[in-house]
């Protein structure tokens, strides 16, 4: 169970953001949905303890990483959590055996002989066993979310973030990718929480999808049975596409409300 109720406000010389979220699941995979600049990086950046809310609390499986009523704040490598990066983020100067050692110490001339056989263990499972003196630049942006993902489940993490992890790909790929994306996690057995502003990445992966708008979370959709419950008012458009079976078509019609 991820349990998040967060405010957090974000200012610059132009603008002013807050951020006002608030939803909890049990569910093997689910998405935060919305248009970008509607707080979606935001809240993934406050559960992963990369910055600190204002108020409000982070609970994972019972566990409490952030509550600002009883001043817990866990620092991010105490919160076991994986996070996908957007721009998947490897060190362009470690090779991908490295980059993956990097998910378990600061350094990887640095990890334990059974931290070695761990990485070892986790370059057979994606695949990379043959790229594993490879540099990311010679990699294809499929490779590169493997290295990624293996990096992110090195330290063993409670639940999986990931953060738009098909917006630089190639848009041929993506469905591909959205099929790997879950068979590991099933594989894995980890629950997943994925930012997106793209529904067929909601119709792909998710279970349930929390529709975000201007700060807030305006909506829960059941992507399974195709019914929603009402959170907070919305404003929340956009194009219906072609060829959904009637199942998706009610969810995208849910998804945007």
């Amino acid at each position: 169970m991820i349990d998040v109720d967060l405010t957090l406000t974000v200012t610059d010389a132009k603008r002013r953001f807050e951020l006002a979220a608030s939803f909890k699941t049990d569910v093997p995979f689910a998405a935060l949905y919305g248009p970008s600049g509607a707080g979606k990086s935001l809240t993934l950046q406050a559960i992963a303890g990369l910055i600190k809310p204002t108020s409000g609390h982070v609970r994972l499986d019972g566990r409490t990483l952030y509550d600002s009523a009883q001043d817990i704040d866990l620092p991010a490598n105490q919160r076991r959590i994986g996070y996908l990066f957007q721009d998947y983020a490897l060190f362009p100067h470690l090779s991908v055996r490295e980059n993956v050692g990097f998910g378990l110490a600061s350094w990887p001339r640095r990890l334990s002989a059974a931290q070695r056989l761990d990485v070892d263990a986790l370059l057979e499972g994606f695949g990379l066993s043959a790229l594993a003196d490879s540099r990311p630049a010679t990699l294809s942006g499929g490779q590169q979310q493997r290295v990624a993902l293996a990096r992110a489940l090195a330290c063993q993490p409670q639940v999986l973030l990931l953060d738009e992890p098909f917006a630089s790909l190639n848009p041929m790929l993506r469905q591909t990718l959205r099929q790997d994306l879950a068979e590991i996690r099933k594989k894995w057995g980890i629950p997943a929480l994925m930012i997106t502003h793209d529904i067929d990445d909601v119709l792909a992966l998710a279970d349930v999808a929390f529709v975000y708008d201007h700060g807030r979370v305006v909506r829960e959709v059941d992507v399974r049975n195709a019914t929603s419950r009402e959170l907070a008012a919305r404003d929340v458009s956009g194009a219906l596409p072609q060829q959904d079976s009637p199942e998706q078509a009610k969810v995208r019609g849910l998804l945007m409300g």
